[in-house]
């Protein structure tokens, strides 16, 4: 055999030492390509473009605060309405766990940190494993931000925590604490204190799952991943940071920018723009276009 005739095939060799790339192998599925890549300046240039949106999403939905008297009007039409449909249930979710001072700590230690570290997480392993989904799964966050800076300001809402003394909520990081010097009261949004419609700790927890699910290789790793919203609706309620249709608002915050970063990409798709206009000049096949491979054409020996 010829070494023009040798193929070595990278998956079957993980497989044959589980030991080589545990990560790649707890991360590549078996039927959805995996295409591992070097986290090199591409994605230190998303990274820092990340981050400068995210600084510019604190000072818009800082500017976007609205008066506490029309968050107040909110909040008592989301709790007319929840009443309506049955599902007022944060009064009651929080007085069940309030003797327990420490799981109270430990849902404020949740709401406060693991808000911030997942997305984070998801976009490296979706960047080294699978740019294409990648780059729709960033531009989603994005579309979903922004649907909720238009929401938070036109409907300025006051979460439970900041409610007068007799509908019976505690802000309960500000009365127990769980970060120590890092506690802020429930990691006040001092920026904006009403920015609660919709609740991006549930937009953006169901964003990873949505995100990784579909793409992760164990089942383990895919129940966390389904529970991870589950949990921080849990935390966001019995801390009294967001109402039960703020949850529900998230999700549609979610849907929303789904469907707009989808639209996003079917225009640019029609206009034939290439998405590295850079790459393509430098003569990078479009990432949608077919490749033409020339036919063979048959050689025909003549005998002398």
């Amino acid at each position: 055999m010829t070494g023009a005739e040798i193929a070595i095939d990278p998956v079957g060799a993980e497989e044959a030492d589980p030991r080589a790339a545990p990560l790649t192998a707890l991360l590549r599925p078996r039927t959805l390509g995996w295409r591992p890549r070097t986290l090199g300046w591409r994605f230190v240039w998303d990274a820092v473009v990340v981050y400068a949106a995210y600084s510019l999403y604190e000072l818009l939905r800082a500017k976007v605060a609205g008066s506490a008297s029309a968050a107040y009007h909110h909040a008592r039409q989301v709790i007319a309405v929840e009443r309506a449909l049955h599902v007022y249930w944060e009064h009651g979710a929080q007085q069940l766990v309030l003797r327990h001072v420490r799981v109270l700590q430990f849902w404020d230690i949740y709401y406060g940190s693991i808000h911030f570290l997942a997305p984070v997480v998801a976009l490296v392993v979706l960047y080294h494993g699978w740019p294409e989904r990648y780059r729709r799964w960033r531009n989603v966050l994005g579309w979903t931000v922004a649907i909720s800076l238009a929401s938070f300001a036109l409907y300025p809402l006051m979460p439970p925590r900041l409610l007068p003394s007799s509908y019976g909520f505690i802000d309960t990081a500000a009365r127990f604490g769980g970060l120590g010097p890092l506690d802020k009261g429930s990691m006040r949004d001092v920026e904006n204190l009403y920015a609660a419609m919709p609740s991006l700790h549930i937009g953006w927890s169901t964003w990873v799952a949505c995100a990784l699910v579909p793409v992760v290789r164990w089942k383990w790793a895919k129940v966390l991943l389904v529970a991870y919203p589950v949990l921080t609706f849990v935390s966001v309620v019995v801390t009294a940071n967001h109402w039960i249709l703020d949850a529900a608002g998230g999700l549609v915050a979610l849907g929303l920018g789904y469907l707009a970063a989808t639209a996003w990409e079917g225009r640019r798709a029609r206009s034939g723009l290439p998405r590295h206009p850079r790459r393509a000049a430098e003569g990078e096949p479009h990432a949608h276009a077919v490749e033409r491979v020339p036919a063979r054409v048959p050689q025909v020996h003549r005998r002398p």
